[in-house]
């Protein structure tokens, strides 16, 4: 830890919130404040990689600055009235459940601008595409940093419209029915979230997140902690997404552009378990036991049939897409965090937030390696990968070959890469849950979620055996192997993927003190 000033780590956390917004505002500029490029497009691209570097360097600063002695305590904080009239404040601070969200948002939102700059996506203008951006990774990173239940709900909102364009002027086939669906699901899912959000502020008279995790939902009755999990968990659940409401994200992430799929998986699907962290558990902790048993069931269910889609689609012959086939993975491997959600315990919570900080390492480097190989072969269609490498890629293309070859193993599951910890800590949550909690039920969940990880580790490498290791004809063409802004863009994350697996102790001595303080009663 470094010493810094309180009044500067509030400034540097308004900065992570704002500053995106206002450099998105400045993108539309005649003349983007941005370094001077050969044209206008590149000059607007070098600003979005400028201002979301300085986001991640002000992220780095601030996770440099936290007081990593008293993780559970909220830090940075800054609490101004708003609305006074309905007593909504802005309301922001990080603690250890957040700010590792915070710094993989900065991470991977400044990656996707590096990438984009070297290899901008076919459509409109970059300045409408860097300004979309910079508003997404605001929202993102407001939806983690703000304490305060209305402007929790305005920052999940903030992302749907960017992210809505992303897919619908920069996508693939398929990007204008896959964009409404996206938008139309996460919509209708967020009005139900709102109602439950406006009645626990109604009725405990306050939306300040850290006096009702405070108050542990002593001031609601039983009745209305169940209803307000029951609509503010639909809400989540779609966001999550978990089965089965999950049906847009394989549509989303197939038409989406490279950096949106990564953005999309990285950082969105995070959103809605953090609010089930942050919001149900401690706000409304007996309603939530009430759905905890449902919650699990649905994850497990979610977690082999993400599995058998994966497995269908990477069968020989099926005519399965790459991304997908990776989307489905998405299903369920996020249905392993809210596995661990759903136990209730500091064990299985704990494996939730580092599952989600692994799925977002190893599923955004996935995304852009399947990205870089449609840029080269024109397809993500396994059968024509197949044809077009000669199902070699190892020979056509070793260092991408490898590098995908790493990221299947880490995704399913391989010990001493980040992708193991999440599922064994959330397995080991459902092996002993709370207490109130049904304990042969909670076995069940995680026999059928230890058989979901053999199927993960089946489908995968069947992908990997398919497109990387064949023996390739003469005639095959070679493939432009990794370029030097892809190594920029993808070493971060396949760093830091070894990093989380060799030292879990790096997350889990951040989140562990706030997860054991939010279950005993809140934060302070």
């Amino acid at each position: 830890m470094i010493d810094i000033n309180e009044s500067v780590m509030q400034f540097v956390l308004a900065f992570i919130v704002v500053g995106p917004f206002l450099g998105a505002a400045a993108a539309l500029l005649p003349a983007p404040p941005g370094l001077k490029g050969k044209s206008p497009e590149q000059a607007v691209l070098r600003h979005g990689v400028t201002v979301t570097g300085a986001v991640l360097i002000a992220a780095i600063v601030l996770a440099l600055g936290f007081d990593h002695d008293q993780p559970s305590k909220m830090q940075a904080s800054t609490d101004i009235s708003w609305i006074p009239a309905l007593d909504v404040r802005i309301h922001l601070g990080v603690d250890g459940i957040s700010l590792p969200l915070l710094v993989l948002t900065a991470l991977l939102t400044f990656l996707c601008a590096l990438y984009s700059y070297f290899k901008m996506p076919a459509g409109p203008t970059p300045k409408a595409f860097v300004a979309l951006l910079l508003v997404l990774e605001s929202g993102t990173l407001a939806s983690f940093a703000v304490l305060d239940l209305l402007l929790f709900f305005l920052a999940f909102e903030m992302v749907l419209i960017p992210m809505y364009f992303l897919i619908a002027r920069w996508g693939g086939e398929g990007r204008a029915e896959a964009a409404w669906k996206f938008i139309l699901y996460t919509l209708l899912g967020s009005v139900v979230m709102l109602l439950g959000l406006l009645l626990i502020g109604i009725k405990a008279g306050t939306f300040d997140m850290v006096a009702l995790a405070t108050d542990n939902g002593r001031s609601l009755t039983a009745s209305v902690q169940v209803i307000a999990v029951l609509a503010i968990g639909i809400g989540l659940a779609v966001k999550t997404p978990m089965w089965p409401l999950h049906s847009w994200l394989p549509d989303a992430h197939t038409a989406a552009p490279t950096v949106g799929s990564v953005l999309l998986a990285g950082v969105l699907l995070k959103m809605g378990t953090y609010g089930f962290v942050r919001i149900l558990l401690p706000i409304a902790p007996d309603g939530f036991a009430d759905f905890a048993p449902y919650l699990a069931a649905f994850a497990v269910v979610g977690i082999i049939y993400g599995s058998l889609a994966c497995l269908a689609l990477a069968k020989q012959g099926a005519k399965g897409d790459l991304k997908r086939l990776i989307a489905y993975s998405s299903v369920g491997h996020m249905g392993f965090v809210l596995l661990g959600i759903a136990t209730m315990t500091p064990t299985g919570v704990n494996g939730a937030l580092f599952a989600n900080i692994a799925h977002g390492l190893i599923t955004g480097l996935l995304f852009f390696l399947v990205g870089a190989l449609k840029d080269r072969t024109g397809t993500t269609d396994l059968d024509a990968l197949a044809e077009q490498t000669g199902a070699a890629l190892y020979g056509k293309a070793p260092r991408l070959g490898g590098l995908l070859a790493f990221a299947a193993v880490a995704s399913l599951g391989l010990p001493g890469l980040a992708g193991f910890w999440g599922e064994m800590l959330a397995l080991f949550g459902a092996f002993e849950p709370a207490a109130g909690l049904s304990r042969p039920a909670f076995l069940t969940f995680m026999a059928i979620g230890a058989f979901g990880t053999l199927l993960t580790a089946a489908y995968l490498l069947v992908v990997v055996r398919r497109v990387c290791m064949g023996v390739a004809p003469q005639d095959v063409p070679k493939l432009a192997d990794v370029q030097t802004y892809e190594f920029a863009a993808w070493t971060p994350l396949v760093a830091l993927t070894v990093v989380a697996g060799l030292w879990p102790k790096a997350l889990l001595g951040l989140t562990d003190p706030a997860v054991q303080q939010l279950l005993a009663g809140g934060t302070r």
